[in-house]
């Protein structure tokens, strides 16, 4: 599989060249380049063989992430979707379901989830989209905020309220009464396809509701969000390589009396922390990728641990970036720029940081209440 892993890195290397600077200004990629990575399975690369996927491990999958990270946060967003919709069908969907939809996701239709509503953020028991049932048809009504690669998708993976509790349903994009109308100029990952999307009376066959339908909320909700924070996690790691690599040439390059500006020792200090962070970086999704691989019971605190570290550190290491480059990296589009627009965002999405420390400071109290029944 590391063969394939290579393959992969290349066929991305080669289609994103020198554009994302590009794509950032227009707020967009190209739709052919997100075509040819969902043709190739790249965008849910840990998808199983037998649905047409590439079956990577969730740590080969993490590294590929990481390296798209590193090139371009906007198209590491839309893989990011893709392997949570593709994930959530996997946890949530029936064997009918698996096999309809998923060779789907590897074979060019790309997907986005929507989670957020205007009065449900980190709150998501507060939805107000409603899924119904109706004869041998589900319709679906509401309104979803900020659904990143939306404005890319043809399958829109869509949580709501159903029957007491929750349910997810697979929504065609151009399903009758599906209006979907872009983010205008986002902070960061610009091209990421961000778009909010109003639900008036979608019926859809009741083959689309996911099984596990009137579950509780935060069963569902974590399912999905569990791959969507390790993806995260893992960009960040490519944010910060990204950032290590131009912050290393602009330190050997540039000279200030006379002498490297990496030879300042308030200078080496930001270099020497850029690589603590990425290090810590990388450490923390390699041990959430061991759990996931191993299907651990650890495998969710794992996750939120990642995404906690990786994003923390990776919006601290985009303005230390910032910090060294100066003007050099002032510019709107330069690779540190975006980086320091991307992190922050990274920062708020598939849970806050906040969020992502209520849940670590449960485990800990958790465990301490166990040790006390002991």
């Amino acid at each position: 599989m590391a063969d394939r892993s290579l393959e992969l890195r290349a066929l991305a290397g080669e289609l994103i060249g020198d554009q994302p600077d590009a794509w950032d200004r227009a707020g967009a990629i190209p739709e052919d380049l997100v075509r040819k990575l969902a043709e190739a399975g790249a965008l849910c690369a840990e998808v199983p063989a037998r649905y047409g996927g590439l079956g990577l491990s969730s740590a080969e999958s993490g590294e590929f992430t990481a390296y798209v990270g590193s090139r371009c946060s906007s198209l590491r967003s839309v893989m990011t979707s893709q392997g949570m919709a593709a994930w959530t069908i996997q946890r949530l969907g029936d064997r009918g379901q698996r096999t309809e939809f998923l060779p789907r996701l590897t074979s060019g239709a790309v997907a986005a989830v929507g989670f957020s509503e205007t009065g449900a953020g980190s709150d998501l028991s507060t939805m107000d989209t409603e899924i119904r049932s109706d004869g041998d048809s589900v319709v679906v009504d509401g309104h979803k905020v900020w659904v990143t690669a939306a404005d890319y998708a043809d399958l829109l993976v869509v949580f709501g309220r159903y029957e007491g509790g929750a349910a997810a349903a697979v929504v065609p994009a151009t399903t009758p009464g599906v209006h979907v109308e872009r983010v205008p100029e986002p902070m960061g990952c610009r091209a990421a396809g961000h778009a909010n999307i109003r639900l008036d009376g979608v019926r859809l066959p009741a083959a689309n509701l996911l099984g596990g339908a009137g579950q509780s909320t935060a069963m569902l909700v974590t399912t999905a969000l569990a791959y969507g924070r390790i993806s995260v996690a893992w960009g960040c790691v490519g944010i910060l390589r990204a950032c290590l690599a131009e912050v290393r040439g602009h330190a050997v390059s540039r000279e200030q009396f006379g002498k490297p500006l990496g030879e300042h020792q308030l200078v080496a200090r930001h270099v020497a922390e850029l690589l603590v962070a990425e290090q810590s970086a990388t450490r923390a999704c390699e041990h959430a990728s061991r759990r996931w691989d191993e299907r651990s019971p650890e495998m969710v605190l794992a996750t939120v641990l990642a995404k906690y570290v990786s994003s923390r550190q990776a919006a601290d290491g985009a303005a230390s970036a910032v910090q060294v480059l100066a003007s050099a990296g002032a510019r709107d589009s330069h690779p540190v720029a975006r980086a320091y627009r991307d992190a922050k965002l990274m920062e708020i999405i598939e849970g806050s940081n906040e969020i992502c420390q209520l849940i670590l400071s449960e485990h800990v109290l958790a465990g301490a209440k166990q040790e006390e029944d002991r």
